[in-house]
This record gives C-alpha cells, sequence and structure tokens, in this order.
C-alpha cells in the first residue's frame, strides 16, 4: 500500500538543477519546499539498473538512507522506436563527454542513427519518467509516467533541457524545448508520474 507522505520538506536526489526546479513548482502547490542532493554534499550513486524504475530505486534509497529522510528520486529518458527503444536508460550517457554533457551532441547522434537506418517519418517516440519515494526503513512506492509524442529535426527552441528540443508531443505542435516551461510542465511525463505521486502519497 502507498504510504502517505506528512512532512513539508523533501529531499530529491538529483544534481540536475532543471529537474529539481521542475520538481519544486510541482510540489510547490502541496506546501512542500524541496532540498536537493547537491545542496546535501550527496554523492551521485552509480545507476547500474537496466529499467527507469531500478535506476530511480537505486538513487532513492542511497539518499534515504545516508540522509535519514525520505527521498523522492526520478529516472527519466527518451525511448525512439526506430531506434529499438534507444537510448532509454542511456538516455543521459548519450550525451556524456568525459567533462560534462553535452546534448545537443546527443541529440545529433539519435538523428544520425535514424539517418542511417533509413527510418521512415514520423519518428515516433516517448519520454518516460519513473518516480520512487523511498524511506529510510527501505520501504519505496513506484509512480510511473509517459509523455508520447514524435522526434523532429531540426533542434527547436532552447527552453527545456536535455532532449527536449526534438520532441514534440502528441497532440501538439511545438517542441518541448520551444514550450513555456510552465505549460511543458503541466503536461510532461514527469507530469504524468506526479499525479500519481499526488494521489498516492498526498491524496
Amino acid at each position: 500500500m502507498t504510504r502517505r507522505f506528512t512532512g513539508n520538506r523533501l529531499l530529491v536526489a538529483t544534481h540536475n538543477q532543471g529537474k529539481l526546479e521542475e520538481i519544486a513548482a510541482l510540489l510547490e502547490p502541496y506546501g512542500v519546499s524541496v532540498v536537493g542532493a547537491k545542496e546535501m554534499d550527496l554523492p551521485e550513486p552509480e545507476e547500474t539498473g537496466t529499467s527507469f524504475a531500478e535506476n530511480a530505486r537505486i538513487k532513492a534509497h542511497a539518499a534515504a538512507q545516508v540522509t535519514g529522510l525520505p527521498a523522492l528520486s526520478d529516472d527519466s529518458g527518451i525511448e525512439i522506436d526506430a531506434l529499438d527503444g534507444a537510448p532509454g536508460v542511456y538516455t543521459a550517457d548519450w550525451a556524456e563527454t568525459g567533462s560534462g554533457r553535452d546534448f545537443v551532441m546527443a541529440m545529433t547522434k539519435a538523428h544520425d542513427m535514424l539517418v542511417d537506418r533509413r527510418a521512415p517519418e514520423p519518428w515516433t517516440a516517448r519520454f518516460c519518467c519513473t518516480l520512487v519515494l523511498a524511506w529510510p526503513d527501505g520501504h519505496d512506492d513506484v509512480f510511473p509516467g509517459v509523455m508520447e509524442g514524435r522526434v523532429v529535426w531540426p533542434m527547436r527552441g532552447d527552453q527545456g533541457h536535455g532532449y527536449d528540443p526534438i520532441f514534440v508531443p502528441a497532440g501538439q505542435d511545438l517542441t518541448f524545448g520551444e514550450m513555456d516551461r510552465w505549460e511543458k510542465n503541466r503536461i510532461s511525463h514527469r507530469a504524468d508520474a506526479f499525479r500519481k505521486f499526488i494521489a498516492g502519497c498526498f491524496g
């Protein structure tokens, strides 16, 4: 059974500032403030899972064990059908340069692979997000979210982060990179997961 969250401050096990800001905005109406893993000098655990849920569990449990606080983590990525679901759980890895992350490089890689495979358009894809709320006693609850859409080229827009400039959500004409961040937050894969999280833990 999903455990209710009754506190007013939540540790979010991410070092990604953009992700932290999205989560903070989504939780603000419920009177919950967030603190990020970076602020608490928490190390980033190695993500060895083969699914979004496994990686989110690794991060959430690591943070909860170190701090003794309930910890929320998410693992998210883009699955491109014509690339057999890649990059999937390796979405961030595709952007690694050794000295940081270059998502323009990662998006270009995805596009080049689609061209090399002569994949017919539309290049259907989805953003996936799995949230895990872990507690110091080892309990956790899992909340998956999905946003269907398609990959486009060239990149469009400078809003958002990650692969947002090449993803057009279903029923929309703008990429996530062109959308107002609040509109994106309302319809995104993370918002889908959050609706389930809120219903389960605050409802």
